[in-house]
């Protein structure tokens, strides 16, 4: 992780820019344009649906196309149950979560749970699934009692389409709950993304350029608003679950005048809050944290960061909220006012007697292995030729590229000789972080997703316990992903 705060900042999630959207009868484009949105508004949340107390959730997603408000204007967008971001789902370990995915899109489409620790054969979390428009498929996941509390999400997987349905609208929020939750005032559900939309509302087609460089939206939206505004008193604290979505975004987060301290990042919980003046979240990664309400209004920023170009193409990465790509983007309001908390707010409770992580720095490591994550040019100078590959190889579904044993430790180091950042995403099995730009973590760093810096490397170790069965590893720039940069692997 980069040094960005005085005093420490971490990485963490991202989304896109022009969109090619899948509509009720097939695919349709515009033109993109400049758009203001009206900034302002209450802040909402998703709808939220909970577990019952027999430790099962059963869910109906329908995938469609929707009209929302976005900026004044109805947005023309997709969404689940008529929504953007879709309901967001609480359980616990242990618990049973299915969910009936409904395709009334023009074309096909899957579901992924991003982060959680599940199977993935049959109707798991299996990215293989295609799921036809006007069809349904009932997938089931069964929690491990012990699996991580965190803040995870949902959005479909298949591949080609990824970029153009998440940055679309189709994601929402999972919620793994803990039995040793901080004392908080209250909870908010945070899902960032971005889009860009024309003057009529229309979501924007996706150009060659912004595929390469991964497409960044010019609006950038919380729940689904421009610039949504929150309320406390002073002195209370709140809980912060926040999500990047983003196609491509990497989100560099500050809240000036608040004390913000981060509880965890993706699956990890910190044994104690670690207070930050910045977070970097990458393409799919989350923060949970706490905020200490001080009298006054601030804003939720989020500044620049440049994740890099490719070599002979006019434009670069991590542009800002103008075409310049500079200045910050404000994502929110926070105002803290009225008469102060009576009660001072209680530190949170040191983590109770659950397991501490695992920590695979000592285990015996079976295999080492290299996954390098390349882009490049062919035989030609059109941006038709740019190829995106893992050790050389562009993503096929027929294709296993890596056999690993159950039950065994792997350390990967990962390789990135391209001029882009990539945020690198394995699916079921979380990765610990060994070594980063040479240098070991003095902690036990657990991560769904792990940048991976231009020109740089990180190492990694993945304890393939728990489920057996075929899934993928892959860049989370969803352009990168859908262009072939994605690898399939088996665990047996």
């Amino acid at each position: 992780m980069r040094a960005i705060s005085r005093r420490r900042a971490l990485v963490l999630g991202g989304l896109g820019a022009a969109a090619t959207v899948a509509g009720g009868a097939g695919l349709w484009w515009t033109a993109t344009s400049r758009f203001s949105p009206e900034a302002g508004g209450g802040f909402t949340e998703p709808e939220e649906l909970r577990s019952s107390s027999g430790g099962r959730l059963d869910v109906r997603l329908e995938a469609s196309q929707v009209s929302v408000p976005v900026g004044g204007l109805r947005a023309s967008v997709l969404g689940y149950n008529g929504g953007v971001p879709g309901p967001t789902l609480r359980v616990r370990g242990g618990d049973t979560l299915q969910i009936e995915l409904v395709n009334n899109l023009g074309v096909p489409t899957n579901l992924h749970v991003h982060g959680l620790h599940v199977s993935p054969q049959g109707n798991g979390d299996n990215v293989f699934v295609m799921v036809p428009p006007g069809q349904s498929f009932s997938y089931e996941h069964r929690l491990p009692a012990d699996h991580p509390p965190g803040t995870y999400w949902y959005h479909p997987h298949h591949h080609g389409m990824v970029a153009d349905q998440v940055s679309a609208g189709l994601f929402g929020a999972i919620i793994v709950e803990e039995e040793d939750a901080p004392a908080v005032s209250r909870e908010r559900i945070l899902v960032v993304s971005d889009l860009t939309v024309d003057g009529s509302g229309a979501l924007a087609e996706a150009t060659p350029m912004d595929r390469m460089l991964g497409r960044e939206g010019r609006l950038v939206l919380v729940n689904g608003h421009s610039s949504p505004e929150l309320s406390a008193r002073p002195g209370e604290r709140e809980r912060w679950r926040i999500v990047n979505t983003c196609v491509a975004r990497y989100l560099r987060l500050r809240l000036d005048g608040h004390q913000w301290e981060l509880l965890g990042i993706d699956l990890a919980r910190f044994p104690t809050p670690q207070t930050v003046d910045e977070v970097l979240l990458a393409p799919g990664n989350r923060a949970d944290v706490l905020v200490t309400a001080t009298a006054g209004v601030s804003a939720l920023r989020s500044g620049y960061y440049n994740r890099g170009s490719m070599a002979g193409m006019m434009g670069r990465a991590g542009r800002g909220p103008d075409a310049g790509g500079t200045g910050d983007l404000v994502l929110a309001t926070f105002s803290a006012s009225g008469a102060p908390a009576t009660t001072p707010p209680t530190p949170p409770a040191p983590p109770p007697a659950r397991p501490a992580p695992e920590d695979l720095r000592d285990a015996v490591v079976a295999a080492r292995r290299q996954l390098t994550l390349a882009t490049g040019t062919g035989m030609g100078m059109g941006m038709g030729m740019m190829s995106f590959t893992i050790n050389a190889r562009t993503f096929d579904p027929d294709r296993t590229d890596t056999v690993v044993a159950a039950g065994t430790v792997e350390e990967w180091t990962l390789l990135n000789p391209s001029p882009m950042d990539h945020p690198f995403h394995l699916h079921v099995w979380p990765m610990q972080v060994v070594e980063e730009a040479g240098t070991a973590p003095d902690s036990v760093t657990w991560r769904d997703v792990v940048n991976i810096p231009a020109n740089g490397q990180v190492k990694v170790r993945v304890s393939f316990t728990g489920f057996t069965g075929r899934s993928v590893y892959h860049c989370h720039i969803l352009d990168h992903e859908d262009q072939g940069m994605m690898g399939v692997i088996e665990v047996r």
